[in-house]
This record gives structure tokens, sequence and C-alpha cells, in this order.
């Protein structure tokens, strides 16, 4: 495959990456230890915050009154788009039944996780659209208990607009915590919690290190590393849209890679030219994030045609994947490794972080190649059950006899051995592994 860089990254995702595995898990095994107390020794080293942890129906208010009306309505409209696509992920789960064999009946039911923990950032920029995506999926599932955890800023608490929003989706409670505290807190039940059954919800390297440590204890969505997009542009593209749309994705973090693949040089390097512009008009902190992103993460790639491009997309697996091409439903149908798609140039990633409705929860660093975003199916469980009649499982019986004979597990057979014995007394069955 012909691939000519115009711009490769000096780093990837993972480069630099210091390991944190041992730290984080030094926290969680002082805090599991210490409970409460531990967990609020941390909370003032790291979030510098001293006020209530768990709020109360009054703080919530508190909080909430302070949002203002406009605000209000921009969340709710988020809301809203979260909640009806996640009510239309739900509908494709069904309880099924199928009668395997004549008396032998088994069937599948999909039932939620009792307690969800959500985690929303709220350090570097305040993620209100991570409480609507998180909270709201867990609330439609079913989720009896959907707790948030969020840091709050020194002397301030959790940013209003996310205690508001956490509340009006569906949390029934909302710790003000964060770090790597904070998802402890969530999973060994402190505060009065109920233990969390599966952690969701994006954060900084410490705390994707933290539920990378508790899987298995408790269920996560994934393991996030920084975030990335990837713009898929041919000739009929817009080289100042294309360019804003890189910019705007690489402002989350220094760390976060953006990469163009385009099977047009011209539009390249216009792309390439405005960029710089792009980002020097952004605020400081937003303009130091993405000045580095852009510099050490950023790639831009010429291919000789659309497949190649589609291929070269499928290799990266991109969180995002934007398509800014000719004959969408082509790329729809082609493109197979990504987390969420935006297709044509209507639409945009920063619609989907933040109020189109599907969710904005993704796997990163490549990891669409095996696996999709956050979903209402991520809190639900998939059990299966059966019954039978006698004679239904007359036939079962005997082929688990003579399997497990042949595995040599005797206990197994004889457990079926004994069904038929008990309901068909009169019969003599050949079960034995050999011929």
């Amino acid at each position: 495959m012909a691939r000519d860089y115009l711009k490769k990254a000096d780093k990837t995702a993972e480069t630099g990456a210091s390991d944190v595995r041992d730290t984080v898990q030094e926290i969680l095994s002082n805090i599991e230890a210490g409970g409460d107390a531990a967990a609020l020794e941390y909370a003032a080293k790291f979030d510098n915050y001293d006020g209530p942890v768990l709020l109360s129906d009054e703080d919530i208010a508190a909080a909430s009154a302070k949002v203002s009306q406009k605000l209000k309505g921009d969340i709710a409209f988020a809301y809203e788009n979260v909640r009806r696509f996640a009510e239309t992920q739900k509908n494709t789960m069904k309880d099924v039944e199928l009668e395997v064999r004549p008396g032998l009946i088994a069937g599948q039911k999909a039932i939620p996780v009792n307690t969800a923990g959500c985690y929303v950032p709220g350090g570097r920029y305040s993620h209100i659209a991570s409480a609507i995506m998180t909270v709201t999926t867990a609330s439609v599932a079913g989720c009896k208990n959907i707790t948030v955890c969020s840091p709050p800023r020194p002397n301030e608490g959790i940013a209003p607009a996310i205690i508001y929003a956490a509340q009006l989706c569906g949390a029934t409670r909302i710790l003000s915590m964060g770090g790597v505290q904070g998802v402890a807190a969530m999973t060994f039940g402190l505060f009065g919690l109920p233990k969390a059954d599966i952690l969701v919800g994006p954060g900084n390297q410490f705390v994707a290190e933290a539920k990378r440590i508790l899987f298995g204890r408790v269920g996560i969505d994934m393991i996030a590393g920084p975030t990335d997009s990837l713009i898929l542009a041919d000739e009929t593209a817009d080289p100042f849209i294309v360019a804003t749309d890189l910019v705007s994705q690489a402002e989350h973090g220094y760390n976060s890679p953006v990469w163009l693949v385009t099977d047009s040089r011209e539009l390249a390097h216009k792309v390439m030219d405005l960029v710089p512009g792009l980002i020097e008009d952004l605020p400081e902190l937003n303009r130091d994030n993405a000045f580095a992103a852009w510099r050490d993460y950023a790639e831009v790639i010429v291919c000789n045609d659309r497949e190649e491009m589609a291929a070269t997309s499928d290799d990266y697996a991109p969180e995002h994947l934007t398509v800014q091409a000719a004959d969408i439903d082509w790329w729809l149908d082609r493109l197979t490794c990504y987390g969420s798609l935006f297709l044509g140039e209507e639409t945009t990633v920063s619609f989907g972080d933040k109020a189109s409705g599907t969710n904005h929860v993704l796997p990163t660093s490549g990891a669409a190649k095996y696996t999709g975003g956050l979903s209402v199916h991520k809190y639900m469980k998939i059990v299966t059950w059966q019954r039978s009649t006698r004679e239904g499982a007359k036939d079962v019986a005997i082929a688990t006899a003579r399997i497990s004979r042949l595995e040599g597990m005797e206990g197994h057979a004889r457990s079926a051995d004994v069904r038929l014995q008990k309901y068909f007394p009169e019969q003599n069955f050949d079960l034995s592994a050999q011929d």
C-alpha cells in the first residue's frame, strides 16, 4: 500500500506515558484498607477540596440554581437526543425463547446491572456532556443505582452544570471526588454508596489505570487512552472545514492524535497551511494543547484512491472517524473499524461529543478493531435459561452422558444417567463413550 506521509508523527498516544501502575495500585490498596478516611486524605491531597463529599438534595438544588436557563435548555436538548437514541438501542435487545427440540425450551434475558459508577472528568475541562452520556444510558438500561463522581475544584466543588446534568439524567448519588480515589469510592462502596457493578466514563491516565486494575472485580466500559480522530477527505472537501475539525479535536490534550487521510495532495497542503493559524486563534489552554498535539502526534497521509484511504483508516481504527468525500454510502458500507462515524460535512465529531444523540465514550488507541463505544448494551447482562419436559430431556441426556464419558467427566455423565433412570425406568440406554 502506497502511503505518502506529508506529515509523520514523532510520537504515538503511548509515547512517554509514565508507568503509573504502581502508584495507582498503592492508592487503591490504601483506600481499600483505610476506607472513607483514606479516600478523604487523597481527596485533600489531589483535589485540594474539603467540602461535602456526598452531595445532598440541598447541595444539588443550590448548584442547579447557578446554571443559567439557556444552558439548562441546551443540556435538556442534548439529554433528550441521547435518551431517545439509547431507548432505540435498548429496543434492539429482546428477551427470546426457542424450542430447541420438542419439549426442550431455551431462552435469553437482558438484565441490567444493579449499580453503575459513572466517572465525569472535571479537571482541564468541565465535561458536562460526559455526565449526559454515561448517566442517561445507565438510566435507560434500567440500573437501580447510578453514582456519579467528578473531581471538585478547590474551594468550589463540582462544576454546577455537571451536577445539574447528572441529576437531570438520572443520577441517584453524586460524589464530589475525582481521580483514583473517586473510582475507588464507587468500587468499594465508600461513604454509604452501593458497590459499583460497572465503572464507565473517560478520565486521565490514573483513572484509566485504576479501571484496568479493578477490571474483574467490577465491569468496565473500556480502558480509554487519549482521544483520537481521523478525517477521510477527497477533492470535494472544504479545506477550511477539514482543518477546523482537526483542530477542534486536537484541543482535547497535548497527546491527542489527529490524522488526515486523503487522495488529494492539493487538499492536504491547503489543510496543513490553515491549521497553524486556526490553532493560534484559540484561547491559551486550548491553543497549547492543540499546538502540541498537532506538532507531535498529527499525521497527513496521501493515498492513491479511496480504497487505499479506507484501508488506511481501518488500520488506524480511530475513535472518531469523519468522512468528507463524495459517495457517502460507499464509505458507510466499506469502513469497518471506528468508534463512531460522521458522514458528510453537515455533521462533525463535536456534534457527537456534545448533543446529537450518539455516545461520546468510545474506544481509543486502535481498540475500535474489536469493540464499540458505550451504549445501553454495556450495562446489560445477556443471560440464558432453559426448561424441559421429561421426554424433551431424553436425547439431551443420552448425548450428555456419552460426551461426558468421552471427555473423562464421569460425574457429568452420571447427572444425565440418573434422569434417564428415573424418567424412563423401563428403557435401556447405551451410555458408553465407545461404539
